[in-house]
């Protein structure tokens, strides 16, 4: 039973515990099978641990970090038996987690200090971007706050009219021009629109091209600066979508566009689906931005805000 249960409802956690359950599945399946027949920890089981977590997609850099540890534990102690090797992950795991991520919270709010706080999303095309954005404006309402969606994605005609579908489906206004728009421009009049309605919330759509880096880094560059026309400050975070089912794809995305434009927190969608969880583990220790959102399920409530101590406990559960 997780110290944090008093701030996670029951449903969340339930939900948590479904949507990790292919990777939990996995990674249990194969740790039993490097722990058979061994009583303590040694170099063996060590050594294929290592290749259990690089198969679960926490990357090697992270997997090496995470053996690493645990062999200091294990010569510190000199006698591990294998029925602690679960504890030993658990707590390294933790611990990796909590150096970049607050991962506290298990509510969605923004900071009060900037009004309207301006969410840039971005992402590739596919991963959820949209989905996420409009699952983000369920939850930012239903907190009380007014929320404005800007359409920036203007080089597809179906993510302005997914988006509007989303504005529909949660009832907030969104900010829209034709296909082939500047998307600066559609910023710009979200912004504008957002503050004479005073809004707290403004979350502006950006399209998800990587074909070519320095155009993408220039669009968002162009973005940012016509937004603070507006409001000096925006963005206030520039959230990066990743669909965790792709594995090693997501922290190849993940390079791309911090290497693009300044992202400071994730949103990891498509968890339920997949047994390459451990991808939260790697892409948050690797690029050192807090994982923010998680995604669990199709549902409109399945976007969770990402909790370690319980993403944790329901790994390991």
């Amino acid at each position: 039973m997780s110290f944090f249960k008093n701030i996670f409802s029951k449903e969340k956690k339930e939900t948590l515990d479904k949507g990790l359950e292919k990777t939990k599945t996995s990674f249990f399946s194969k740790l039993s099978k490097v722990v058979a027949g061994k009583s303590k920890v040694d170099d063996d089981v060590l050594d294929h641990l290592e290749e259990v977590l690089v198969a679960s997609d926490v990357g090697v850099a992270t997997t090496l970090k995470i053996i690493n540890r645990i062999e200091e534990r294990v010569a510190k102690d000199k006698y591990v038996g294998t029925d602690a090797l679960n504890e030993l992950l658990r707590e390294e795991i933790a611990g990796l987690l909590s150096e970049t991520n607050l991962g506290n919270e298990s509510e969605f709010t923004v900071p009060t200090s900037n009004k309207p706080h301006v969410i840039m999303v971005v992402g590739v095309n596919g991963v959820g971007k949209t989905t996420t954005i409009g699952k983000l404006a369920s939850q930012f309402k239903k907190q009380g706050l007014k929320v404005v969606l800007g359409a920036a994605d203007t080089f597809r005609a179906a993510a302005i009219d997914q988006l509007q579908i989303w504005a529909d489906r949660t009832d907030v206004p969104i900010v829209r021009q034709e296909m082939g728009s500047d998307p600066a421009s559609v910023a710009f009049d979200t912004l504008t629109s957002a503050v004479t309605q005073g809004a707290d919330v403004v979350i502006i759509d950006t399209a998800g091209r990587l074909h070519n880096k320095v155009n993408l880094m220039n669009e968002l560059t162009k973005i940012k600066r016509v937004m603070q026309k507006v409001v000096a400050t925006a963005p206030h975070e520039v959230l990066l979508v990743l669909d965790g089912s792709t594995g090693q794809n997501a922290f190849e995305q993940a390079k791309q566009f911090t290497k693009a434009t300044e992202v400071t927190s994730l949103a990891v969608t498509k968890l339920d689906g997949t047994a390459k969880g451990g991808v939260v583990i790697g892409i948050s220790d690797q690029f050192q931005i807090p994982v923010k959102y998680i995604g669990v399920g199709e549902g409109i409530d399945d976007l969770q805000v990402f909790n370690k101590h319980e993403f944790v406990d329901s790994f390991f559960k």
